[in-house]
């Protein structure tokens, strides 16, 4: 049986543009410089630079009503003036008075694989051992390795090249490959990867050791069971320490080893930066080459001249409606960068306040408890706020560029009574790993006895998870000879 019935719901919903301002929000400053460049570039109606500051909207009030305008025409005097909109949010310095006109070059290069395939030259290949192995040069990824089963090749060889080999062909192409710089490129495996650059040096006992050592006893040596090693090899112990050496010298990742022109991600860029004047911590906002945004003048007179038209066409209608959406879009994106620059600011210096001792100092042990909950109260704002503002930006420091989210950390109570971050409980422990005796590291159990020891009255199995935070390894894996 149906009934009808009112019922009261009470429900949150973000407009698109509340979506698009936390998007904003989230980019850090090399994605926002992209973000403005795409969106000048798709909206005539942004314009950007650092002229024309004191003609961006002038008065229009002299222009007269469309007596023949009917409801379902746009009043253009909403464009035209600015008596109902400030100024602040037709356009956006993107400056501060300090701030220099930098660029990033970008550097023009041959691409990690095309290195490979130009090296191909110095052999004398037939045409199908040249497509195989350009085939297999293509295969390598940017760590220098080929992830891909020979036998997987070999079918791809047939099904897109109309290459049709064997293994043991494919197999004999790839010594070849592993004769390319850098050394150990074309490598399946870390075992093989190794072992083609030490077949590289100049012959050595110690190097012939390395060799014999890898080729036949890899899992020993990575488990670090080194009085095994010497058992099975017969060699003494400072035999085996000249044979580490050489293995610790070579690259486990030997693409990385060519610089990649197009990677613009080994480059960090801070979003804030902190000074230190006059004992007193100065935040500013970098803007770097984050262009002056404003609304374009030139639209605003395309709408004034169709106020002045007494007849207008279906086709001139249409040229407003498309004027009246791009100056909503360049009004509304100008409007939003600058919440996001207030958002940023107001945010930074609440955690810069929150962190004044350790900023003045750059002692980590100054460093507070300090979570998301405590910033969002103190500035009113919602926590994924917050978070978003701190996962992925920087701030350069007096004392280096380092990633907000960094400063957050919880606290614990150490044996004084005194709340202490985790942070400086880390640095401890990383202290106890960095001085202890490599021959014989302490177990996790040990080094909770030691952390304990200083004030931290901690369980083992939160050592051990602070060991892996700092990048740690169990104790057998940080053994020395």
């Amino acid at each position: 049986m149906l009934k009808q019935y009112l019922q009261l719901k009470l429900s949150q919903k973000l407009s698109p543009q509340q979506i698009q301002l936390m998007k904003l929000i989230e980019l850090p400053l090399q994605e926002l410089e992209e973000r403005l460049s795409r969106e000048i570039e798709e909206n005539p109606a942004l314009e950007s630079g650092k002229e024309n500051e004191d003609d961006f909207y002038e008065n229009e009030s002299d222009y007269g009503d469309d007596s023949n305008s009917d409801e379902n025409d746009i009043n253009v005097e909403d464009y035209l003036s600015d008596d109902d909109i400030p100024d602040y949010r037709l356009k956006t310095n993107n400056y501060s008075e300090d701030d220099e006109e930098k660029s990033m070059p970008f550097i023009s290069g041959l691409s990690f694989n095309q290195f490979l395939k130009n090296q191909l030259s110095t052999f004398s290949l037939s045409e199908e051992d040249q497509k195989i192995a350009e085939f297999l040069v293509g295969s390598v990824d940017q760590s220098g390795y080929i992830r891909t089963e020979l036998i997987d090749i070999v079918d791809d060889l047939a099904f897109t090249m109309g290459v049709y080999t064997d293994l043991d062909s494919t197999e004999r192409i790839l010594k070849k490959i592993h004769l390319l710089d850098p050394p150990g490129v074309g490598a399946r495996d870390l075992k093989e990867c190794l072992v083609i650059q030490l077949k590289r040096k100049n012959n050595s006992k110690s190097v012939e050791s390395a060799i014999n050592i890898l080729e036949n006893h890899f899992e020993l040596f990575i488990k670090k069971h080194y009085q095994k090693i010497i058992q099975k090899i017969n060699i003494t112990e400072d035999e085996l320490r000249e044979s580490i050496k050489e293995i610790e010298k070579l690259n486990p990742k030997p693409g990385s080893a060519f610089s990649e022109p197009t990677k613009i991600n080994s480059t960090i860029i801070p979003d804030f930066k902190i000074e230190i004047i006059d004992n007193q911590l100065v935040l500013n906002l970098n803007s770097r080459n984050a262009p002056e945004l404003f609304v374009s003048n030139e639209y605003k007179n395309m709408l004034s001249g169709y106020q002045e038209n007494k007849k207008v066409s279906k086709s001139q209608k249409q040229a407003v409606s498309f004027i009246k959406q791009k100056l909503d879009a360049a009004k509304w994106f100008i409007e939003a960068i600058n919440q996001r620059n207030q958002t940023l600011l107001i945010t930074m210096k609440t955690i810069m306040d929150f962190q004044k001792k350790y900023f003045l100092t750059g002692d980590e042990s100054n460093l507070k408890p300090m979570i998301l909950k405590d910033i969002a109260e103190k500035i009113d704002m919602d926590i994924s706020t917050i978070s978003r503002v701190a996962n992925s930006k920087y701030v350069d420091t007096p004392y280096g560029i380092k990633l907000i989210k960094s400063f957050f950390s919880e606290g614990i109570t150490n044996d004084k009574g005194i709340e202490v971050s985790t942070i400086e409980i880390k640095k401890e422990l990383q202290s106890i790993i960095d001085n202890e005796n490599k021959s014989k590291p302490f177990t996790d159990d040990e080094l909770t006895k030691k952390i304990n020891e200083k004030g931290y009255p901690i369980a083992r199995r939160t050592v051990a998870k602070y060991r892996e935070m700092i990048g740690a390894p169990v104790a057998r894996l940080r053994k020395k000879l």
